[in-house]
């Protein structure tokens, strides 16, 4: 079966009062009716078009035609241009099959009872924006990677396996993968890395993804952390259900995310994808509160609490950005749960460089992956001073834990680069199906990383 995609302003119906009037009074942005014998989803007027409504359309769309078992979805160039008259007809596209590749995304590896089933998008007369078309399902094909690795279970996703994930993602393509497994980090020195993973069965790795389109361009580093399974170490979380804590390496999942964009859209960037990956684990050989941490910069971290262990792996991710002499360093991680006491769940933090910042919010009003600048009050560095090391990892005070967090890895920043923390934990996962985005696993970052990697290379 067959549906057509059209817009309130079809003259079909315009021309008929009760059908307009049924349309206008329906719940939603779009209806779906029978008309002339045909399934038609029909698009309400939207106040105000931006690209991030046409997305949620577009997957609200996807998602309830395959709930009706509707095989094709027709849409024609001259319809959408109409119906968007407002926004640029390429750019619509794009944002349409963007929308709608990620509304249709599912994981179902482990639903016994369930089969995976799309509504596939035809596209009519649209020669002239075909490049756009395949921009937009790239970038959706790189926001689902991230959802994959997020939504994966921990047993099939470890510090051993994640590398060779990794690898496979990107065989046969312009990046080069290299893998450092745990007898390499101790030549390294990446002595947080190993001192998290202490605890678990898994040894740990740490993986960069480097990318060259363009040698002229400023190298830029995006760091992402990589925990795996976060049971909080000794410092033990509690609650009745922690199973979202597989997603605690959504920030690497952003980062390989990212990377997939950049390297699938042919970018003319320098880049390179740095991910430490560990689990945080309770046993006899665990990391232990009042030890102390020494990195290879010459720091020494008093461990205050082993449930902040993301910190203390990404201080690694940055030294080794800088031993790479990046000019931008960006780093990304589900770090703290004071950010969502302040910003909520729509909008990630970022913080670091004030100018950098204010292009990245910019990148991500305008893609989807909202974020909103946030302060380091050097009046609070102090929070995180130590009896006995250089500081502790976790403030003495109970508040503004996202900012203390922050200014930990300004530490680790080398001097030379221009750096970003963004604090992703409130926007890892959607508690339901809304828009684009399914429950679970949200993929956020992946495109907000490319294209804020892009906007700084031109």
């Amino acid at each position: 079966m067959k549906a057509y995609i059209t817009f309130s302003s079809n003259s079909r119906i315009e021309n008929d009062e009760k059908l307009k009037s049924f349309i206008q009074n329906s719940e939603g942005d779009f209806t779906t009716i029978l008309l002339d014998e045909n399934v038609c989803v029909v698009i309400k007027p939207l106040k105000k078009a931006s690209y991030e409504q046409v997305r949620n359309i577009a997957g609200s769309i996807a998602r309830d035609l395959r709930k009706r078992k509707i095989e094709t979805a027709l849409l024609e160039g001259a319809v959408l241009e109409s119906g968007l008259s407002e926004l640029n007809k390429g750019e619509a596209a794009r944002a349409f099959i963007e929308g709608w590749e990620l509304g249709s995304y599912q994981f179902l590896t482990y639903k016994s009872d369930a089969k995976a089933s799309k509504t596939e998008l035809e596209w009519v007369g649209c020669e002239d924006i075909q490049s756009f078309i395949v921009e937009g399902k790239i970038r959706a094909q790189a926001v689902s990677l991230s959802r994959d690795l997020m939504n994966e279970i921990p047993s099939k996703l470890n510090p051993e396996t994640y590398p060779d994930v990794l690898s496979s993602a990107f065989k046969d393509t312009a990046a080069k993968v290299t893998v450092y497994r745990k007898a390499q980090l101790e030549a390294m020195e990446m002595n947080g890395v190993l001192e998290v993973c202490k605890g678990s069965k898994y040894e740990p790795a740490f993986v960069e993804i480097s990318y060259c389109g363009d040698d002229t361009k400023p190298l830029v580093a995006l760091v992402g952390k990589g925990v795996t399974f976060d049971t909080g170490g000794i410092s033990l979380k509690s609650g009745r259900d922690i199973s979202d804590m597989k997603m605690d390496m959504g920030g690497s999942a952003a980062v390989a995310g990212a990377m997939k964009l950049i390297v699938e859209s042919k970018a003319k960037v320098n880049v390179v994808a740095l991910i430490p990956i560990v689990e945080n684990m309770p046993d006899r050989d665990s990391l232990i509160p009042s030890e102390v941490i020494r990195y290879k910069n010459g720091l020494n971290v008093q461990v205050g609490n082993t449930d902040a262990e993301g910190r203390l792996i990404l201080a690694d991710g940055l030294i080794r950005a800088g031993e790479l002499k990046a000019k931008y360093i960006v780093d990304i991680a589900t770090l703290t749960g004071a950010i969502g006491n302040a910003l909520g769940s729509k909008l990630a933090g970022v913080f670091g460089n004030e100018d950098l910042s204010d292009v990245m919010k910019k990148i991500g009003a305008e893609n989807g992956d909202h974020v909103w600048p946030m302060p380091l009050v050097d009046a609070y560095d102090s929070y995180l001073k130590s009896d006995y090391a250089d500081f502790n990892n976790i403030s003495a005070k109970g508040e503004a834990g996202s900012i203390t967090a922050g200014l930990f890895l300004r530490r680790f920043v080398p001097k030379t680069a221009q750096w970003l923390h963004i604090d992703m934990a409130a926007v890892a996962q959607s508690s339901g199906d809304s828009g684009y985005y399914t429950k679970a696993a949200t993929g956020f970052g992946a495109r907000l990383l490319a294209d804020f990697t892009k906007k700084i290379s031109e």
